[in-house]
């Protein structure tokens, strides 16, 4: 059929691949942006309605799976290229070359021990920045989050903090065309997240809304509401007023 001797071979290493590995074997194929496996049981049979064509299938113990066995979904974006250039294969079947043990982990949802190092030191990293932030002087704070959002596409309209009345900052999206009311706070309540909250639903002409504060009273909430509130602030630890972390609701 012009094809070569290898190629050939090729061909009968899948064939025998699916005849002969066991039921222990692990399946997997990439479809829909995830990472799929499965177990298959190890009887072969011709698939119902194509028995003149001689198609065979060998049926799966459970449905094929996209999460970890912690449920985690294993998206492709967030695999090894050891694993996912598997993907570009252009025939059936294949092996997985030395990325097996790095596949099973990732299905039992193991973390690699240099993964969890790096986790470990990220979170090190972010405690110390946040009680750095902490001691920032409230017009480094308000500077500082100006430069996070010029970083992110947003556009400062207007003079920074100062005598406005009612917002720290007013930005522009020139991607999206939207505007958003800033408001930075080195320490706040409830009460002042509310009142500012207030203020932004006020003006028509604001598409969402940021709330920065690094120290807090209590734990602060923005219920959802019909345009976005960002609430950026650290977390609160008992009996700690400053709060290190940060998060977004």
């Amino acid at each position: 059929m012009g094809r070569t001797t290898g190629k050939g071979a090729d061909y009968v290493r899948e064939v025998v691949d699916f005849y002969h590995q066991s039921q222990s074997f692990v399946w997997i194929t990439f479809a829909e942006a995830s990472l799929w496996w499965a177990f298959a049981r190890p009887e072969v049979r011709r698939l119902e309605g194509d028995e003149d064509q001689g198609v065979r299938c060998r049926d799966l113990f459970a449905p094929w799976s996209n999460r970890d066995a912690s449920g985690q979904v294993l998206s492709q974006t967030n695999l090894s290229t050891r694993l996912t250039k598997v993907a570009a294969y252009r025939q059936t079947l294949c092996g997985v070359g030395d990325a097996e043990i790095y596949l099973l982990n990732r299905i039992n949802g193991i973390i690699e021990p240099v993964i969890a190092q790096a986790q470990v030191v990220q979170s090190s990293l972010q405690k110390v920045t946040a009680q750095l932030i902490e001691q920032l002087h409230w017009r480094d704070f308000e500077i500082l989050f100006e430069l996070i959002f010029a970083r992110s596409g947003w556009q400062r309209v207007g003079e920074l903090g100062g005598l406005q009345k009612d917002t720290d900052l007013v930005l522009e999206q020139s991607a999206t065309g939207e505007r958003a009311f800033v408001q930075v706070k080195s320490a706040a309540d409830q009460s002042t997240l509310d009142h500012y909250i207030t203020e932004f639903e006020a003006d028509a002409s604001f598409d969402r809304m940021f709330f920065v504060c690094h120290t807090t009273r209590a734990a602060l909430t923005a219920r959802p509401r019909l345009k976005p509130v960002h609430l950026w602030a650290g977390r609160r630890k008992p009996g700690r007023r400053l709060l290190p972390g940060w998060w977004s609701g």
